[in-house]
């Protein structure tokens, strides 16, 4: 029987703690870290990866994602498993699906439709709902096949509906003991390996319900939001995840006496699909630091490091919720929303909006250079509108037909059946306005929101950007620095333990990959989502193994089919 089931050989280890690179080769046994030496033979092992001029690394952690349906149909939780992501925390943002009884569910996934863009029709076909409670849900999580490690926050939102319903709680305050019930649903979360809770408080329009009111909890009252805070502080343990102010954060940890995630630091001039941040980023850095090294209150920020592009259709969009013209229009089935987008009288808000805010929806995106993607070939004359349109931006269009951009916008998403798809330019951050970010000391790099949104943005790509633009093109960081960023650093904020770096005893999640070469691919579409729905992605190229408790899931970016990954349950080693 050989000695290791695999052994990497030659490459050159960035062990996710800041040691300086060296060259060794690492033996696998049994999903573990057994041996890290210059000299294993070849020899002792099953499987040989030769990795000389490669970089070895610990997978990544990603500590933002909405897999919470996806990794049912999914193993691999693509973007996130390709772009070395070994271990992704579902359950941000106060979003799940338990606890949830029978006659729920159809309420519950309605509310990701919107908030998070996850197509109905998809979570209907692709979840098996085989759950009511929050331990039955994590249950079913462990025996799907998975291809990376999965561990969970603990929603408040499902928590609300299960004991108030959704509805009703936005009506009235719970009860004291509704509010009881819920926090002893909090503190069971934990006790079976939820890592914390999560929430988000945000302002109207931005996440909203299917229905564009509030999502339940962003109108908590400071007497909920103390009792869960507490609730979850009472186990000892955990982290809150908030989407929501800095403030709310700090607030979240002095009552659970727990550390808090943030979201969102934002670099200067980046876009914000979620509405733009409240604080410049140098007062967030500063309070975050007068926080944690004056006050003793642990508040990590998730960072969003990447540069911002995206394509989109108005069948579904979601994004421009922030301004009640569009969010109004945006709403309703496809019928509806075709009569809204021909009104002369919502298109002069829209376009009296265009010109108070600039861009389009007020954010960075300049409309004139907007171009159009892709026209169905299944509407009317989908032929003739394609050799008219594609590959035109709407300033060349609404220059050549005497239109206001917006009315040229409208009228091309129109001819679509709304189905028209819109592919924004690169918004790209200042490389000096992202190594602020970057250098944040408790900044966290993510926000992947895999698994969330997935017709309109590819954030997944974080890591990859991270290693690729800004530490080899910008050098704006140490490979050393990033993969403890990457890695260990969230993995110790989250409490995920024996996961994040390379040391021996430690799972064998692993990356090897060219840093040279390392890249994300062009926006695609693929239709593969339950009920033949499509998503947007990009791949990377670069990886040459991506490897979790020791088995490799993808080489060079083709998925073994493999499904080593596992569920983590908080407080467990």
């Amino acid at each position: 029987m050989a000695k290791y089931d695999l052994v990497i050989k030659g490459g050159t280890i960035i062990d996710g703690l800041q040691t300086p690179r060296y060259r060794s080769d690492i033996g696998v046994k049994d999903g573990k870290i057994v041996a890290i030496s210059g000299s294993i033979p070849a020899s002792d092992a099953t499987r040989v990866i030769e990795a000389a001029g490669k970089i070895v690394a610990p997978g990544v952690v990603d500590l933002h994602t909405h897999y919470d349906s996806q990794l049912f149909w999914d193993p691999w939780c693509t973007m996130s498993g390709w772009h070395g992501v070994t271990s992704v925390v579902i359950g941000n943002c106060g979003f799940g699906f338990a606890p949830c009884k029978p006659e729920d569910r159809e309420r519950t996934m309605l509310s990701l439709t919107r908030n998070e863009a996850v197509p109905l029709a998809t979570m209907k076909e692709g979840m098996p709902f085989d759950w009511v409670t929050f331990r039955e849900y994590l249950e079913s999580v462990e025996r799907t096949p998975k291809g990376v490690n999965v561990m969970s926050f603990v929603p408040l939102s499902p928590i609300y509906g299960y004991v108030v319903g959704i509805d009703e709680a936005k009506k009235r305050p719970a009860t004291d003991e509704e509010l009881q019930q819920m926090c002893d649903l909090v503190v069971e979360g934990m006790e079976v390996g939820g890592c914390g809770i999560s929430l988000q408080i945000a302002p109207l329009g931005v996440q909203t319900d299917y229905d564009g009111t509030p999502m339940v909890t962003d109108t908590i009252s400071e007497r909920d939001l103390t009792a869960f805070c507490r609730a979850m502080g009472s186990t000892g343990r955990g982290i809150s995840q908030l989407t929501g102010t800095l403030e709310s954060a700090e607030f979240m940890a002095r009552e659970s006496g727990q550390p808090a995630i943030w979201n969102a630091l934002m670099a200067e001039g980046a876009l914000n699909q979620h509405g733009g941040a409240r604080m410049t980023p140098k007062a967030a850095i500063e309070r975050l630091k007068v926080l944690n090294e004056d006050e003793g209150v642990r508040v990590y920020a998730q960072a969003q490091t990447i540069n911002f592009a995206s394509q989109f259709t108005l069948e579904e969009y979601n994004l421009a919720d922030m301004i009640p013209c569009w969010k109004e229009a945006c709403m309703g089935t496809v019928a509806e929303k075709l009569v809204k987008f021909a009104d002369p009288e919502r298109r002069k808000a829209m376009k009296d909006m265009h010109e108070l805010r600039g861009g389009l929806f007020g954010s960075g995106y300049v409309m004139d250079r907007i171009k159009v993607a892709w026209i169905p070939l299944d509407v009317p004359n989908g032929l003739e509108l394609q050799k008219e349109y594609e590959g035109f931006s709407i300033g060349e269009i609404a220059e050549r037909e005497g239109k206001h951009p917006i009315d040229a916008f409208l009228d091309v998403a129109l001819a679509g059946q709304l189905g028209t798809g819109f592919e924004t330019e690169m918004i790209r951050t200042k490389p000096e306005h992202m190594k602020e970010i970057i250098d944040c000391a408790t900044g966290l790099p993510g926000i992947s929101d895999g698994g969330a949104h997935t017709k309109f943005v590819t954030t997944g790509r974080f890591p990859t950007d991270l290693l690729g633009v800004w530490s080899r093109d910008h050098n704006l960081l140490s490979l050393e620095t990033a993969h403890w960023r990457l890695s260990a650093y969230p993995a110790q904020a989250a409490g995920l333990k024996g996961r994040g770096y390379l040391a021996e005893g430690m799972a064998a999640d692993i990356i090897v990959y060219d840093p040279e070469t390392l890249t994300a691919l062009p926006q695609e579409r693929l239709w593969d989502y339950p009920a033949n729905e499509w998503r947007l992605v990009q791949k990377a190229r670069g990886y040459n193994y991506i490897i979790v408790n020791g088995e490799i899931t993808f080489i060079d970016g083709e998925c073994t089919q493999a499904t080593p990954g596992k569920l983590l349950r908080h407080g467990a080693g």
